[in-house]
């Protein structure tokens, strides 16, 4: 008796391999970060204009507070600043992104579709994991086939 209920037990379980958590219905904990705390401004003229999708005094700001708790200075250009600036220092075409289309348009005439048109250009990320692997460099996780 007790091994058609055993039976009977397993049967009714979960096929193949259990993955906990596989499947969450709710936010993720991690991902809530609280907001610094409300101040009130010293002059209330010298406020910047609110602009939409821009950053608040309150938003939190976790890599610069981890710069400055380490001792660090956070970057008054934007944390990107310094990259920005180097590869502008030659000057900046305004229309490059023009110029890029038509260069991007010429290169698909009579080759049909982008994929046929940059397939050499193309990256094939086990390959490349299998090159570097040889290499001896440490890579986490292997690409799907």
């Amino acid at each position: 008796m007790c091994l058609l209920a055993l039976g009977a037990l397993v049967a009714c379980g979960q096929s193949g391999p259990r993955t906990p958590n596989r499947v969450k219905t709710g936010p993720d904990e991690f991902s809530i970060v609280p907001g610094k705390p409300l101040q009130e401004p010293a002059n209330y003229t010298d406020l910047p204009a609110p602009t939409p999708g821009g950053a608040n005094l309150t938003d939190a700001t976790p890599k610069a507070d981890a710069i400055v708790a380490l001792g660090g200075r956070v970057p008054t250009g934007g944390v990107d600043g310094g990259i920005v600036s180097y590869a502008s220092r030659y000057g900046v075409d305004p229309a490059i992104r023009a110029d890029l289309s038509k260069a991007d348009e010429g290169r698909r005439t009579g080759r049909g579709s982008y994929e046929r048109a940059y397939k050499r250009f193309a990256l094939d990320a086990y390959e490349e994991w299998l090159r570097l692997r040889a290499m001896g460099v440490t890579v986490p996780s292997a690409p799907a086939e």
